[in-house]
Parts: C-alpha cells; structure tokens; sequence
C-alpha cells in the first residue's frame, strides 16, 4: 500500500515533489523507523526521579512527556501523506472515466489528453494537497514547540506534581542523543515546508504564464484593422498582394502644359 503510494506520488509530481518524497522517504520515514523510535524504546526507564515515592516518577514522566516524540511524529507522517493519496485517487477517477467513455464509444476515443495532467479540478486537487501539507507540517512543529516549550531536552527537570511531596529533580535518558534526534525531524520538517511553498509559487506561476500564453493565441487580427498602424503591436507576417506578381510603384507625372 505505502509502495503503491509513493510510486503513484512519484508519478504526478513536479520536480519540487519528487525532491519532498526523496527528503519524506529517506530523511523522516527510514530515519523514524531505523533510529528515532529506538532512543525512545526504554525513556521511562531512564526516566529517574530523586525519590522513593510510589507514582512520583511514573506522575513526573506523564507530566512532562504527555505524548512522546516518536508518537507524535508517527502521527505527522500519517496526515502529510493523505493530501498526497488524494492526488492519486483524483488520477485514478480521471482513469476510470477515460476507460468507461472508451467502452462507450470506441478505442480511439479521448475524454483526456493525459489523465495525470495537471488542468482543470487536478490542478486544484494538487495545490490544495500542498496547503494542507504545508499546514499539518507548521501545526505539528507548533505543537512540538508548545508541549516541550523548546526542542531543546535538559539533563534535568523539577517536578511537584502529585503524588510528589515536594519539588523533585528528575533526570532524563540519553538527552543528547534525543536531541540530536529532535533538531534533526524538525530540520527536516522544515525543509519540506520550503519545498511545499516553492511547489505552490512554481504551480501559480505556470498556471499564469499558461493563461497568458493562451490569452495571446486567441487575440483576434481583425482587432488592427480599423486602427493606425502605430497603434498596433503585431508584426506584419504577410503582404496583401497577389502571388507571382511584383508591386509596382507609379512614377508621377512630370509632364506639364505650357
């Protein structure tokens, strides 16, 4: 399913998506699943509290990890891809109705020049997909950001919540390593969020050179016909005279009458 996706992703994509799928694929997903989610495996373990109190550490963990790293990115991964499944769902409704005009009115019939062409709805299809890639990725840094007040992990923390009696100095597992880890997602994250804006500003652009380009086929000749000749900005690109003979020019008349 996730090959299928990315493939059909890889297929209708510009230049810019191609490059957020390589950065997403290799960057996030196979960083997520190779190394991230294990320097989390064992963190309330390593989560140690300077207390004997029963609940102290488990209550101080849950109060200062409410949703873990790997969770929350894991939850990242799953909505930045679904505006990209409905690209490709969009592609494979223009398919089904290109073969089902085909059947019903022959093999050489067309209902599209190129059904992951992006004109008309797909086109819409495709840049909505990169606002709302755009906005799940500054949600979740967002997110991140106000949770952990910082990207940054201390070495320790203090806690007075109950069942704690007091003020209690926690110690957090490997914080240099999950720091790493985190500036690292976020630094990803944001470099995808540059390609989605340049993705949406290169598809706005050729959407306007298109219109333009278009606009100047259709502008009609006879517009320069009932104006001066200085007042018209196209080119002449013909004579108006018969084939195969030459203009000639009338000499004027020099002769006069005593």
């Amino acid at each position: 399913m996730f090959e299928s996706l990315l493939s059909g992703v890889n297929k209708y994509s510009t230049g810019f998506g191609r490059i957020w799928l390589s950065v997403v694929f290799v960057f996030r997903v196979l960083v997520f699943v190779v190394a991230a989610e294990r320097v989390w495996t064992d963190d309330l373990k390593d989560f140690d509290c300077n207390t004997k109190q029963p609940g102290c550490p488990n209550a101080c963990y849950n109060y200062y990890f409410p949703i873990s790293h790997p969770r929350l990115w894991a939850l990242q991964l799953i909505f930045v891809t679904c505006p990209s499944l409905l690209v490709v769902m969009h592609v494979a409704y223009r398919e089904d109705r290109e073969r089902k005009y085909r059947l019903k009115h022959g093999e050489g019939a067309k209902l599209y020049d190129n059904p992951g062409q992006k004109h008309g709805g797909l086109w819409w299809t495709y840049l909505l997909s990169l606002f709302f890639k755009t906005g799940i990725e500054v949600t979740f840094l967002y997110l991140l950001h106000l949770i952990y007040h910082n990207f940054f992990l201390p070495r320790q923390i203090k806690c007075d919540v109950s069942p704690c009696p007091n003020y209690v100095d926690c110690y957090i597992g490997r914080p240099t390593e999950k720091t790493v880890f985190t500036y690292f997602m976020v630094a990803a994250s944001a470099v995808c969020i540059v390609l989605n804006v340049c993705e949406i500003l290169y598809l706005i652009s050729m959407r306007i050179h298109h219109l333009v380009h278009k606009g100047r086929k259709k502008f009609p000749r006879e517009k320069c016909k009932d104006q001066d000749c200085s007042e018209c900005n196209m080119a002449v690109t013909h004579l108006d005279s018969k084939p195969g003979k030459e203009m000639q020019a009338s000499a004027p008349n020099l002769s006069f009458k005593c």
